[in-house]
């Protein structure tokens, strides 16, 4: 028998590496994805642990062990029926005897084994054995890897990163407080030996002469770097901030590390291992200088801070006297950042007391210049480059030191290198086709940004430069269009170059700061403008022949940044600026400037109508000036404002055409438009219905098309799919801009009740087409939104329950159509279904909340459209699965905004639902209460649950049978309620609970609820603490219940509101300096 087991064990194993080698190796996906397959039923296989031991110690491949490490992994990591704690010391200890017993496995297997460590020793680092924590002898267990061969000492030193990187990272599958509880402790139990166990081990290997030939040492030297980076880069405070945000970096270096900072030779280790070691390992020694740079100010007093700030400046210094290494991408890379953390953790006073600082700021300076002359070489590394700059500069005004910063000197040469080099760099990206930085707006955004502020400083010789530059480009440009043999090469290239020129003077002027800018300078922004417009006019009058898009972009980037600075409320209207304008231009005043904007869009939409970036764009900046109170009113004055007005068609705005080349969802920016020419038309549209008619007319025509359209059988459904899809984006966008009553009621009667059935007819018709009902349903979502309380009908007029009526109908349409369309794609899933599902949700969460329409009189009258869309909401919830209203933020944030509605206003209908629903209801508020915070839908059915127990006890008549079907359920799962309690309490107790007022209140119902289950929940949480604070945390739950009455009145909540408050700070202070056993978060979970 025994034989027989071995044998079927062997075969097994025979049948794993097979399914291994297929998994990692074929090509055929059908094969491997049976392999994967039949993996992952092994992996949830009950004997799956003891294969894996087996696979280890048998296994002829190393894809098998790399399966057994990542099995063992999965098993230790769940979180439902974990291994005991012995299994998982036998685990640890088997791991490392093997890693130590088989140095030369292949690297992925090492790797795996070495995470799989890690792993374990993360979640069992508040694990007790006989008062002894088992997991935590961590340097122990690496000490005999680091006295063996090189290829042990790599073992140990890659166990030691991989844990610190592992402890550092949060995973969803265990709870944030968690996390942080055990990379606290591991920080102040365990860091600061292994960071000076790296450190140690560095001196010694740079004391030594080492062989970086020989491929072992250098590994070694590798991975003793990146756990040295691992220690630096830990997230000492919970801060968990994001990779991005690297320019706001400080190292939060805890105080007790303060001796190996303050002794100058960790710092002094690093720089000579830069300039010891082959350039292919410096970024690394580079890294972990830019976290050194970067180490918190407190850390250290005044002149601690001066003495650690001279020996940073000393080894850049020496870097930039010798850059040998400097060619490298990577290492060019990391320089530059070490660089920008110069500035960004110290301040321009402390910089220039730095002994050679004057040295020290000529080698930055020329190193920026001629980063910026080879513009092709590493371009994402400028942007560290141009932030030091930009920081520099900006401090200027504030520096309080005696000592010369001289940046007077050097920073117009920062700038003028910047400005020289992108225009030189035109011709070269043209002849050899290269990729354009212009095509990439971030990133040029993002330069200028950043240069508005250094060109600001030493302004005069930024604005000569420009002057002189843009003179020579523009004399050029004109003289080559006036001749007739110039090639479309060059004139590209003058393109080019002014294209860049004129995104440079936006940028500078947008960087004007109001209390730091004379008059000399306004008159120089005038200066700068006037030869833009002038080269705007220059380029308008081609546009019939020709036109260049970047260049116009460009443009509009310009007017952006001049409409910020020098128009609107603001703005003093005597600046320097508008003098001379006058002079050059003849633009007297705001009015004037607006009608050169104005002119400009209405340009831009004849010419560049079939381009969507610049119409796009255009139609952005006539948004915004639409929105300032005094420059619209100054707008409507314009002719060419009253000509939009009355001629906003197809004929004079080719965007508005329904051409049929262009997609579907490209009508977007006709929302923008008419949310403008909305706002414009308002200003003086009062009462004056006759005016609004005549506004509508193409509007009107349009529909009436449509409605002729569909009324025959055989009609162009592309064309009427375009002409609908057009005028429902225009009908939204005045619809947005119209927020006041008289000017919503006359739309309103525009399209109700002519105009509803077309709507209605479309979504029948075209359910299937997202990019047709996606848009007719956000307007009926716009029309039944009450913003700013403009749906106020009269008391005579039924108006407010037509409109649901015409809601309930749309909703109840749609609903049932979409839900026949059956399985769809995951993939496609959002767009075709789910995106017109959460704009319904938003549609009746609008309706119901608008407070124009008394839902009341629909039971009375034995009307059924408001049962129609609950029904219908109903039927849409329950085909969504629960992982989908959590992925999908629009959706989550549609449906929970709906559900507290829902539970405000009609609880009746709730507890009248069945119970698979309610469940999933429930089950829903209890998984977003984390995220999302649906803490009022639950206070509601909490208090309604409250109500009804009370009534019940009373032994009053219950008006319906409904009341007790709800109660019946709850009390057929109390551990729903049960649950959410728990949820909530942990929240409060255990994690950074943003909005405890919101907590509060549904958690008192809770309790009430739940008197028993609150108790034992509060025994289980006292009893998990040490012994010596079960005394003080029982305290606290006393003090929370202190003077509560069993009742839900405001007052009674309110109380329990401020005992809460106090509650969670004296539980936090409780804890905070004891490492509680996990089982308080385990059982709460």
């Amino acid at each position: 028998m025994k034989w027989r087991k071995m044998a079927d064990h062997v075969q097994g194993l025979a049948q794993l590496e097979i399914l291994c080698k297929q998994l990692y190796e074929t090509t055929d996906t059908a094969v491997r994805h049976q392999a994967e397959k039949a993996l992952v039923e092994f992996t949830n296989s009950p004997d799956c642990l003891s294969k894996c031991q087996l696979l280890l110690e048998r296994g002829s491949s190393s894809y098998s062990q790399l399966l057994a490490a990542t099995c063992l992994s999965k098993l230790v990591s769940r979180t439902s029926n974990p291994l005991p704690l012995e299994q998982r010391i036998d685990i640890r200890n088997y791991v490392l005897n093997y890693l130590a017993t088989r140095p030369k496995l292949a690297a992925f297997v090492t790797q795996a084994l070495i995470q799989l460590y890690a792993r374990i020793t993360k979640l069992g680092w508040f694990d007790c054995q006989k008062d002894d924590y088992v997991f935590r002898n961590v340097i122990a267990d690496v000490t005999r890897f680091l006295q063996d061969s090189v290829e042990h000492c790599i073992i140990g030193v890659t166990i030691l990163s991989q844990l610190t990187n592992e402890i550092n990272q949060a995973d969803t599958t265990h709870p944030l407080t968690k996390h942080r509880k055990i990379a606290s402790s591991f920080r102040d139990s365990s860091l600061f030996d292994i960071f000076t166990l790296s450190c140690n081990l560095l001196k010694q290997a740079s004391g030594k002469n080492l062989n970086l030939n020989d491929e072992s040492q250098h590994g070694l030297l590798m991975q003793l770097l990146k756990l040295s980076y691992n220690c630096l880069n830990y997230d000492f405070i919970g801060t968990s901030t994001d990779e991005s945000s690297d320019d706001l970096c400080t190292v939060q270096i805890p105080t007790s590390w303060r001796s190996a900072f303050l002794d100058s030779s960790t710092l002094q280790l690093f720089f000579n291992l830069y300039h010891s070691i082959p350039p292919s390992l410096s970024p690394l020694v580079l890294s972990c200088l830019v976290q050194i740079a970067s180490v918190r100010r407190s850390l250290f007093n005044n002149a601690e801070r001066a003495k650690f700030l001279s020996h940073l400046v000393d080894g850049v210094k020496r870097i930039l006297a010798n850059p040998q290494c400097l060619p490298d991408p990577n290492n060019y890379h990391e320089f530059c950042r070490l660089l920008a953390r110069l500035k960004s953790n110290y301040q321009l006073g402390e910089l220039v007391k730095v002994e050679n600082y004057p040295e020290v700021i000529r080698l930055i300076a020329n190193f920026t210049v001629t980063s910026l002359q080879h513009w092709e070489f590493a371009p994402n590394s400028v942007h560290y480059l141009l932030s030091l700059w930009q920081r520099l500069a900006a401090s200027v005004p504030y520096v309080k030191a005696t000592e010369p910063h001289l940046l007077e000197t050097y920073t117009p040469e920062v700038t003028k290198a910047y400005i020289t080099s992108r225009l030189e760099s035109v011709h070269v990206i043209l002849r050899d086709g290269l990729e354009d930085p212009l095509d990439d707006a971030g990133l040029v955004q993002q330069q200028l940004d950043q240069l508005s502020t250094i060109g600001r400083c030493e302004y005069e010789k930024t604005c000569a430069l420009l002057v002189q530059l843009f003179d020579q480009a523009a004399q050029t440009y004109q003289e080559l269009l006036q001749s007739t043999n110039s090639s479309a090469a060059d004139i590209t290239v003058q393109e080019g170059r002014l294209t860049w020129l004129v995104y440079i003077i936006g940028a500078v002027i947008g960087g004007r700061v109001s209390f730091a800018s004379t008059d000399e300078q306004d008159a120089m922004d005038g200066e700068l403008v006037c030869r833009v417009l002038q080269l705007m006019n220059l380029t308008d009058s081609r546009l019939a022949q020709a036109g260049n898009e970047r260049l116009e972009l460009a443009m509009l980037s310009f007017f952006e940044q001049f409409r910020k600075i020098y128009i609107g409320d603001q703005v003093q209207k005597s600046s320097k600026l508008y003098r001379r304008l006058s002079e050059v231009l003849g633009l007297n005043d705001e009015t004037m400037v607006l009608s050169v904007f104005i002119g400009k869009i209405i340009t831009n939409l004849k010419y560049w109508g079939q381009c969507e970036p610049i119409t796009s764009k255009t139609l952005q900046l006539l948004n915004d000036l639409s929105l300032g109170y005094s420059s619209v009113r100054k707008l409507v004055k314009l002719s060419a404002v009253q000509f939009m007005l009355n001629n906003h068609t197809s004929e004079h705005f080719s965007f508005l055409g329904v051409n049929n080349q262009s997609n579907l969802s490209d009508m977007r920016c006709r929302t923008t438009f008419y949310t403008a020419l909305g706002r414009l038309l308002m200003v003086d549209l009062g009462e004056d219905e006759d005016q609004f008619e005549q506004f509508m007319l193409p509007l009107t025509a349009a529909f009436e098309a449509v409605a002729q359209m569909l009324s025959t059988n055989t009609f162009n459904e592309q064309e009427a799919k375009r002409t609908l899809v057009g005028l429902v984006r225009d009908l939204r966008g005045i619809a947005f801009a119209f927020n006041a009553k008289t000017s919503f009621m006359m739309l309103f009667d525009w399209i109700y009740p002519a105009y509803m059935p077309i709507l209605q007819r479309a979504i029948e018709l075209w359910y299937h087409d997202p990019a047709c009902t996606t848009p007719v349903l956000k307007l009926m979502a716009e029309l039944v939104h009450n913003r700013s309380q403009r749906l106020q009908f009269d008391v005579s007029s039924p108006n407010g329950i037509l409109l649901f009526r015409e809601t309930s109908k749309m909703i109840t349409t749609y609903g049932n159509r979409i839900l026949t369309l059956g399985e769809v794609p995951k993939d496609q899933v959002y767009g075709v279904k789910l995106k017109g599902v959460s704009v319904c949700f938003a549609m009746l969460k609008a309706v119901l909340s608008g407070n124009y329409v008394n839902f009341g009189v629909f039971r009375l009258y034995g009307d059924d459209a408001l049962d129609n869309a609950l029904q219908t909401f109903i039927k849409l919830l329950l085909s969504i699965p629960h992982s989908d209203l959590l992925d999908y933020p629009k959706l989550s944030q549609s449906f929970y905004s709906l559900l507290e509605v829902l539970t405000q206003d009609h609880m009746n209908f709730i507890a009248s639902l069945e119970p698979h629903v309610v469940m999933y209801i429930l089950s829903s508020i209890s998984e977003g209460l984390t995220a999302l915070g649906c803490c009022s839908s639950l206070d509601h059915i909490v208090t309604y649950l409250f109500k009804q127990l009370s009534r019940s006890t009373k032994k009053r008549p219950t008006p319906m049978a409904t009341d007790d079907r709800f109660l019946h359920i709850m009390q057929q799962h109390p551990e729903m309620i049960q649950q959410m309690l728990s949820t909530v309490l942990n929240i409060i107790i255990f994690e950074d609970c943003r909005n405890q007022w919101s907590m509060s209140r549904p958690l008192l119902g809770l309790i009430l609820l739940n008197e028993k289950y609150f108790a034992d929940l509060r025994n289980s949480i006292v009893n998990s603490q040490p012994p010596e604070k079960q005394q003080a945390m029982h305290l606290c739950f006393e003090n929370l219940m202190e003077g509560i009455e069993r009742n839900l009145l405001t007052k009674n909540r309110d109380r329990f509101t401020q005992n809460l408050s106090v509650f969670r700070r004296e539980v936090n202070d409780s804890m905070k300096n004891s490492t509680y056993g996990v089982n308080s978060n385990d059982m709460m979970s």
